[in-house]
């Protein structure tokens, strides 16, 4: 008997990743055309990277002053991305509301998504990727738990797996015409909450632990991390819910949008808060230390190369925080992009350059290194979010259908998947 359901089990999930492989194949010509920009940036991305590997590090801008850069930005940013997650699991969860329940899926699914961009910016970042193993028991040591880093390490692979396992075994039910299990999804979900807090208070710790660094070494700098988190994953999500209202017959109520919106906006609040009371400790104190936060946002002597990307973060954030706070402004679709965009764009901007570079320039020599970004680092990130928008892609292309009832098997059966309904112009809702 355990044979023949071991054997059933098999047949059944065979049945549902065949299916899924022949519905991510299928596709109109929006649809191939985007797949085929993705693969053009991947493409470019690897022989960036190979040439990186090749030649070492010295083809990035990075130096012994600023040995971090767009890379390590990166992926301080998507971690707050898929930390956001919990924006969503929170009310689906443990309040149980039905509209950001039906929803909450495509959370789990972003998730998946920025933590493999993460660990892949973090892949390239190192200098001899070879060695990488040094790091994996037993065949090298993982010096946990005394190292952050390897804090870092395990917190990120665990979030990753955690959503991958909850949003496999909805979907693969939901397939079958079956709710999940309880017993497995509750547990992982509310797990789920604190290692989604746990991975960005890790990031943050890896930053203001350096106590030679005065401008990471603040005890706000988690809270910060996750008040930022909390703006920047949810603009993502608001985006691709429009198009997935207004390319699929999928229902997605306006009172989810707005509410998501709505928490959005106590988060940008929370964000700006903790800046401004950074920025007051800094200026008012007017210590040494003033000159790390005085280069990001007014220059020191003739380097200015922050100023401009400093003060558009500011508008922007501020600009998305007027427009979300309002319920006029945010119950206005035009409106609410704007928001999306500019909550995206400043934090990208903030927890980039203005994390990174700063708490890097001057050096501990009172040198000060100006850092670019190579075409080498922006081909290699390019080629990295079209990894992550191209398994963010193919995810929803399996999971709107079964969400819709259109794809799936309650019998178990081999299934030949309905028409696509995740293509541009396919399905407009009536």
């Amino acid at each position: 008997m355990p044979l023949e359901t071991s054997v059933n089990s098999i047949r059944l999930f065979s049945g549902f990743a065949r299916g899924s492989l022949r519905l991510i194949t299928r596709g109109n010509r929006a649809y191939v055309l985007w797949l085929a920009l993705l693969g053009a940036l991947i493409a470019s991305g690897a022989l960036a990277y190979a040439n990186q590997v090749r030649n070492g590090l010295g083809v990035t801008a990075m130096r012994d002053q600023v040995s971090w850069g767009f890379y390590i930005g990166n992926f301080t940013f998507l971690v707050g991305v898929a930390a956001a997650a919990v924006i969503l699991v929170i009310p689906a969860y443990v309040y149980d509301w039905k509209p950001i329940r039906e929803i909450v899926i495509y959370g789990e699914l972003l998730a998946i998504s920025a933590i493999l961009m993460c660990l892949m910016f973090v892949t390239v970042d190192i200098g001899r990727p070879d060695r990488f193993w040094h790091l994996i028991p037993p065949f090298g040591h993982l010096n946990f738990p005394r190292s952050i880093l390897a804090w870092d390490v395990l917190v990120l692979n665990l979030y990753f797996l955690v959503n991958f396992l909850v949003a496999t075994h909805i979907l693969y039910r939901a397939f079958h015409g079956r709710a999940y299990n309880k017993r497995i999804v509750v547990p992982l979900v509310l797990l789920s909450i604190p290692m989604a807090v746990g991975i960005h208070t890790v990031t943050a710790f890896l930053y203001n632990g350096l106590a030679a660094r005065p401008y990471w070494n603040s005890s706000i700098l988690a809270p910060q991390f996750l008040a930022s988190a909390f703006c920047s994953g949810p603009a993502i999500l608001l985006v691709v819910m429009q198009i997935l209202r207004r390319f699929t017959r999928f229902e997605i109520k306006d009172q989810a949008i707005w509410k998501i919106a709505e928490l959005m906006a106590y988060a940008m609040f929370l964000n700006l808060f903790l800046h401004g009371s950074e920025a007051f400790k800094e200026f008012y104190s007017n210590t040494q230390h003033l000159q790390f936060t005085r280069y990001w946002y007014w220059g020191l002597g003739s380097h200015h190369t922050l100023v401009p990307y400093a003060w558009t973060a500011v508008f922007l954030n501020v600009l998305a925080f007027a427009v979300f706070i309002l319920p006029k402004a945010r119950h206005n679709w035009v409106l609410l992009n704007i928001g999306c965009l500019a909550t995206y764009a400043g934090v990208y901007v903030e927890k980039g350059m203005g994390l990174i570079i700063p708490g890097l320039t001057p050096d501990a020599l009172g040198e000060i290194y100006e850092y670019y970004p190579t075409i080498t680092e922006l081909r290699v990130a390019a080629g990295i979010f079209a990894i992550g928008f191209l398994v963010f892609t193919l995810m929803l292309k399996v999971a709107v259908p079964i969400s819709l009832g259109e794809f799936m098997d309650k019998r178990g059966a081999p299934v030949t998947p309905p028409p696509p309904v995740l293509d541009a112009h396919l399905s407009v809702r009536a």
